[in-house]
């Protein structure tokens, strides 16, 4: 292997000379693409045109990407034509993939239903006989799942439209599993459980990214097309698709004169209250009901317990979420409606919701409603001084209010389309001067790129109109404005002044990134509600608890109750008398510990009579602890070095001495159990489990003529591509300890190359390192080199770099995966992941090893109650309770928080894409654990000294890794002895 390395590297001038050539035709496309890019209209006056988007080639839709305000702009003389298609799911024209099944009267529902998986595709037949630009809904039914978002593509005649169209969002349906509010035995209310509760629907195809204010149209011309739904996640049942045009609300003035006309009279003596936390429905688990203890404004209210009392805050912000109220009205006639509200989160602008009864939007201004900041719960009344009034009939309705960008929306997408084109932009400069330019190199970079000026121009004049639009929307300044203003300013300079881009390359490249950050900012409108107020117009909505005199009561009652109250005990504390008992400490956070609690306190210890006090706790603790006699009986989410040196010390439980671990290991691969054995012993079970994965830039790769490297040659052909380019392949973090004495485990990236040559870290059972063998040296070259022949950095933010296309392609935990989900919205469906690069094997075929990592539960020696800790132990890594936790989890804190369990079954469960988790499969049976030996602890250090020894001291790698095994060996030795173990 590392002789073909070699001679790869000695390729290297002929590679670069090749790859020059093939970028030719790339490169000239990217300065097409930025050519197409131009300043914002002007009126005839030289004023700003009216509308934001106009004179904006393809805005929202960067680069070569043919996004749907472009499409809608090239359709714009098309009719709408008043017809209605339907088209029955059962008749379809061609089915592909599995998990498709006619179904027939399903769930109440008359006629032939269709089944759709979560990967595959139908397709439909229909003749339409006027062209012209028509609505598309679907009625589905949101069928059992991973508990996700459904998510399909749309296709006409077998191409996508337009981009958004591949990612059309389906709800599923989520309600309170209990009618009533549970308790605690310490008198605190515990969080609902959400639960799905599916109905049928239909769900008008939108924009998913809140971006369009209105449902798609699309564009068909007279005659027969193909229409093709693609799935990507979730299974979902489709009734029927059906074309139609969706009319506009009337404006309020007009719905008043309608009202005037049906001879609708105001309501007399009529105020409903409905509590937040009381939702009949909501789009996402996330959005449960909340527990508000800093304000006196909300009801129930108590200064000592934890009461259940709104809904919504930060977790409901995100376009496109839903909540739903029902109400009984006593009498046909006109209402006001309000809200008791707090929106403390953006400010300068405003949260914005769109409000529908019975799904309808009653008039036009109630696609938009406006909440303003304010620090504390207001009353909001639909309309302000003079509310609106809105006709709602005799019987129960549903009150629906849903999270819309609003007037911010054209904004956002103006600002993520600047953020890839200046990424673009970024990358051509890269390509030129490297991410280190030489300041007194005038690199005549406006003729390089022969569109440079024109497209830093043209973002200046898109983001100065942003920033003025902004201002204007918030009424004064706001927090939001600042990094506009700055990005503004430096590319006018850069325009007037372009010799000196080189010199503000760096500056360039952190407010591009600031300016994804404000995206992903700007798009979140948290908003928290405490009550929902229904009134006729002569009644006042009540201000409870709104006053001075709460407010300072509020604050003296809760500092009192602060001296009293144990905020480190979560849930049910088992009183002394009960018979048996587990105390389990957790270290990483009130989310997780709250929703592991009730669990616990739902289905752990009802089934087993088994009380668990579960605290939350810092985990360097821990050693302290055991060494006093105060630990706990069983440690959780624990890092994997720890359970072995526990063991080596008497302070961990042999688990297989439990007749039935050999059964409960099965739920784990066999390398996620290697960590934690030691001497023909378990002393712990794993909980999560991650591992490496090749993350890349499709958009990227595509420009540069790459494919995806399957071996490590085809790395070393594409890190000449890359390095000519001035671009980076990034390898694991090389990195220290953050705190000193922390462990560091042995480099992933060495490990990766180790097991793939067929290498191990020890021999002869542990009792030897065995990183001085011909493969351990062989592969420790290998790898530093990476670093001196071909300069890879050794650290750096891998999620910044990804996101500007710095760095295009790189290996990196899979967990990252759902950082960049969240992190990078402007880049979504332009990257993926794959199974690493491997080695090539002499039959053809790769290896594709990768070390795992991951967290254990460990029980301790002095547990009192052994079987009862080894049987929450057993409850806890199940495949049920994995699976819900982690659905639980995501549920809670969104993509970014998807559990990386270790339990096979449950990670099957848990809702990733299809496409994704096929890929995350294929790696995963390439998974191997390192083992924990004592002294083993100098192996991760001394091979991090060794590596520097060479990379930064320039000592021949065979001489580094040597010396520093030497270390490892006697440590190993000296460890061995001191425990009594054979040498």
């Amino acid at each position: 292997m590392f002789k073909r390395m070699a001679k790869n590297a000695r390729r290297l001038p002929l590679i670069a000379l090749a790859s020059m050539l093939l970028l030719l035709p790339a490169q000239a496309g990217l300065q097409a693409a930025g050519s197409a890019v131009q300043p914002g209209g002007e009126s005839d006056a030289g004023e700003p045109a009216a509308s934001l988007t106009d004179g904006f080639a393809a805005s929202g839709a960067p680069g070569s990407r043919y996004a749907y305000v472009q499409y809608k702009r090239d359709h714009a003389d098309a009719p709408r034509p008043a017809r209605e298609i339907v088209i029955e799911a059962g008749q379809y024209s061609r089915l592909e993939g599995d998990g498709f099944k006619r179904l027939e009267h399903f769930e109440g529902l008359d006629g032939v239903s269709l089944l759709t998986g979560e990967s595959g595709e139908a397709e439909w037949k229909v003749n339409v006989e006027e062209a012209g630009m028509y609505n598309i809904s679907a009625v589905y039914f949101p069928i059992a799942g991973k508990s996700a978002t459904i998510e399909r593509a749309f296709l006409i005649d077998g191409k996508l439209p337009f981009e958004e169209a591949a990612y059309l969002q389906f709800d599923r349906i989520w309600g309170n599993k209990l009618d009533r509010v549970q308790q605690d035995n310490r008198g605190n209310d515990l969080r609902p459980k959400q639960t799905e509760k599916p109905a049928w629907s239909e769900e008008t195809f939108g924009d998913s990214n809140g971006y369009e204010e209105d449902p798609f149209l699309f564009y068909l011309d007279k005659g027969v097309h193909t229409l093709t739904l693609r799935s990507t996640r979730e299974p979902m049942v489709l009734r029927q698709l059906k074309l139609f045009r969706q009319e506009e609300p009337p404006a309020y003035e007009e719905a008043v004169r309608q009202y005037e006309a049906d001879g609708i009279k105001p309501a007399s003596g009529i105020s409903l209250r409905v509590e937040g936390e009381a939702a009949s429905a909501k789009s996402s688990p996330t959005l449960y009901p909340l527990s508000e203890r800093s304000s006196p404004a909300v009801y129930p209210y108590s200064a000592s317990k934890v009461k259940v009392n709104t809904i919504g805050g930060y977790n409901w912000r995100l376009p496109g979420q839903w909540i739903e109220w029902e109400v009984d009205i006593p009498e046909t006639g006109l209402y006001h409606i309000g809200f008791k509200s707090q929106q403390n989160y953006v400010r300068g602008v405003y949260s914005t919701r769109r409000l529908t009864i019975d799904g309808e939007v009653p008039f036009a201004e109630m696609k938009k409603v406006p909440f303003r900041y304010k620090s504390g719960y207001r009353i909001d009344t639909l309309g302000g001084e003079e509310p609106y009034l809105f006709r709602l009939d005799k019987g129960r309705h549903v009150i629906r209010l849903e999270v819309s960008l609003g007037d911010f929306a054209p904004l956002i997408r103006e600002v993520e389309t600047s953020l890839y084109n200046l990424n673009a932009m970024y990358r051509k400069i890269l390509m030129i001067t490297g991410t280190k330019p030489d300041e007194f190199r005038d690199y005549r970079l406006e003729r390089q790129i022969p569109d440079l000026l024109q497209v830093f121009q043209a973002e200046h004049d898109r983001l100065s109109h942003v920033t003025a639009k902004l201002k204007e929307l918030s009424g004064g300044t706001s927090d939001q404005e600042g990094l506009l203003k700055t990005m503004t300013a430096q590319l006018k300079e850069m325009t007037e002044e372009p010799d000196t881009v080189p010199r503000r390359l760096s500056a360039y490249k952190t407010n591009t990134g600031g300016l994804g950050t404000w995206v992903q900012k700007a798009r979140e409108q948290p908003l928290e509600f405490d009550a929902l107020f229904i009134v006729s117009p002569d009644k006042q909505i009540p201000k409870d608890g709104m006053g001075l005199f709460s407010k300072v009561k509020h604050e003296a009652m809760t500092f009192i109750h602060s001296f009293f109250i144990d905020y480190n005990r979560i849930g049910n504390v088992s009183e002394a008398a009960d018979r048996r008992t587990v105390t389990v400490w957790i270290g990483t956070g009130r989310d997780q510990a709250n929703t592991m609690k009730a669990l616990i306190d739902e289905t752990f210890t009802p089934e087993t009579g088994i009380n668990v006090n579960l605290k939350l706790v810092n985990m360097a603790s821990l050693l302290p602890a055991v060494l006093a006699g105060q630990g706990p009986d069983v440690a959780m989410q624990i890092a994997s070095d720890l359970p072995v040196n526990f063991a080596m010390r008497g302070a961990a439980v042999d688990l297989t001495q439990f007749a039935d671990y050999a059964e409960v290991a099965e739920r784990f691969r066999p390398s996620a159990l290697v960590p934690y054995t030691y001497e023909d012993g378990a002393y712990a079970l794993p909980e999560t489990q991650t591992f490496n994965m090749l993350f890349y830039r499709k958009d990227v790769l595509e420009e540069l003529g790459l494919s995806i490297p399957q071996t490590w040659e085809e790395v070393a052909e594409t890190l000449a591509v890359l390095s000519k380019n001035h671009m980076e392949f990034g390898l694991p973090v090389v990195t220290q300890a953050t705190v000193q004495g922390q462990n560091i485990p042995p480099h992933s990236m060495y490990a990766t190359l180790l097991f793939q040559n067929g290498g191990a870290f020890y021999r002869d059972g542990g009792k030897e390192s065995d990183l001085d063998s011909r493969t351990g040296i062989e592969t420790f070259k290998q790898w530093t080199e990476f670093y001196t022949d071909y300069k890879l950095e050794r650290e750096y933010d891998f999620a910044n770099r990804f996101r500007t296309g710095q760095m295009p392609i790189g290996i990196n935990d899979y967990t990252m995966y759902n950082q960049l989900s969240v992190f990078a919205p402007e880049i979504r469906g332009q990257w993926g992941f794959a199974p690493v690069p491997g080695t090539l094997q002499k039959d053809g075929s790769i290896r594709r090893d990768v070390p795992g990592g991951g967290t254990g539960v460990l029980m301790l020696e002095d547990a009192k109650d052994k079987d009862a800790a080894w049987q929450f132990m057993k409850w806890w890594t199940s495949d049920e309770v994995q699976t819900e936790f982690g659905r639980e989890m995501e549920g809670l804190m969104g993509a970014a928080a998807r559990y990386p369990t270790a339990n096979i079954k449950a990670l099957d469960s848990l809702p990733w894409p299809a496409s994704d988790y096929n890929s995350l499969k294929a790696q995963f049976e390439w998974v191997q654990g390192v083992p924990e030996v004592p002294g083993g602890y100098f192996t991760g250090r001394h091979l991090f000294n060794a590596f520097y020894k060479t990379v930064v001291g320039g000592v021949e790698a065979r001489e580094s890794i040597m010396d520093y095994t030497a270390y490892i060996q006697d440590e190993i030795r000296t460890k061995r002895k001191e425990f009594g173990l054979p040498q």
